[in-house]
């Protein structure tokens, strides 16, 4: 509700029977689904989840936990993985969980820290910001919010969202039968447009450290043999955080680029291409196309061959339509030499497969 992106839960669930009585196993997902469905915080989430439980079933006590994912800025993106997230971890308890003495709690606790988890060590502090873009947010005593400062003047982070769009964005809100001045709400529709600008299209140049795109044909064939085996180069692992055009919801993942120098033994540096990915990646995309953009920009440099493959997570597979958690689709574009010489492609894919476990 802070800024209408959507955040990854884990829910764990305890709870001591009474008379009795146990539920299935589903039901208790089912519950969670529908608190999850909505506008919502981790705390007011464990909390209504923790109660509706207890009502519910009338057992002797009730505990929930909760382990939550929001996804960073852009600029903070680290990996493919849930690192570089915000995460936070949230508990709700009734009836005989209650109490720091808890021994329906210790137990629960315990059992949690089989699975890796603690609660007492990942619990979130009310003093830092759960949404990445409250961060920028100084709270003043009506409940509003203000814009940072540096020395005075507003942050360019903080530049302020077109009136239009925030009044577009409170009409949704409206539209959702929500009320846009209930307290949580206050300042969302902004958030969501600064997120949205941070895609907003631009017709500069791609002239990023050194990577300047020219009119070289990238289906021309490449001087020499197409077969001898130049050194390949890789970048592999290379972050980036996308928006959906089609559905204006988030992707995120790891972008591998390999190349062929031309001879000379020229080695592009790491953020050469972090720029370039950055470059395509923010701006409203399809996975297809960002990953084609690349390889065409890796290969106006190169002149030889250029291999991009991208594997992403899409918020719009997880939280619309099929949700199928932890789903991922990868996509490949081949130039030049790694399209005539299958041995040089398969050496840069099992180099890919070679590091993703030691990727960080």
């Amino acid at each position: 509700e802070s800024c209408l992106l959507p955040f990854s839960i884990q829910f764990h669930v305890g709870y001591v029977p009474s008379g009795g009585r146990v539920v299935g196993l589903s039901k208790l997902s089912r519950v969670a689904d529908v608190f999850a469905k909505r506008l919502q915080n981790p705390q007011r989430l464990a909390s209504e989840v923790c109660g509706a439980l207890h009502a519910s079933i009338q057992p002797a006590g009730v505990a929930v936990a909760l382990q939550c994912w929001h996804i960073p800025l852009p600029e903070n993106l680290k990996c493919k993985t849930l690192q570089g997230w915000i995460s936070t971890s949230h508990s709700s308890r009734s009836g005989v969980f209650e109490g720091e003495s808890s021994s329906f709690w210790n137990d629960f606790s315990a059992l949690l820290k089989l699975r890796g988890i603690d609660m007492e060590r990942d619990s979130h502090s009310a003093s830092i910001a759960w949404c990445p873009l409250r961060s920028h947010d100084v709270p003043v005593c009506n409940g509003h919010c203000k814009k940072a400062t540096t020395n005075g003047a507003i942050s360019p982070k903080s530049v302020p969202a077109p009136s239009n769009m925030v009044s577009a964005v409170s009409s949704m809100l409206l539209s959702l039968g929500e009320d846009p001045f209930r307290k949580e709400l206050v300042g969302t529709p902004q958030r969501y447009v600064q997120w949205l600008m941070k895609f907003r299209a631009c017709n500069l140049d791609v002239k990023l450290n050194g990577f300047t795109l020219n009119n070289l044909s990238v289906y021309q064939s490449p001087a020499g043999d197409a077969a001898d085996h130049r050194a390949i180069h890789s970048e592999l692992h290379l972050p980036f955080c996308a928006q959906c055009e089609h559905h204006l919801l988030p992707f995120y993942g790891v972008v591998h680029i390999g190349y062929l120098d031309g001879g000379d033994g020229e080695v592009i540096d790491r953020s050469h291409f972090q720029a370039l990915v950055h470059f395509y990646g923010c701006k409203l995309q399809v996975q297809e196309r960002m990953t084609r953009q690349i390889a065409e920009a890796v290969y106006s440099v190169s002149h030889c061959g250029a291999i991009v493959v991208v594997e992403a997570n899409h918020i719009c597979m997880i939280s619309r339509g099929i949700e199928k958690i932890r789903s991922s689709t990868a996509t490949i574009a081949v130039l030049g030499q790694f399209l005539t010489d299958p041995s040089a492609k398969a050496r840069f894919l099992q180099n890919v497969v070679d590091t993703t476990g030691l990727a960080v």
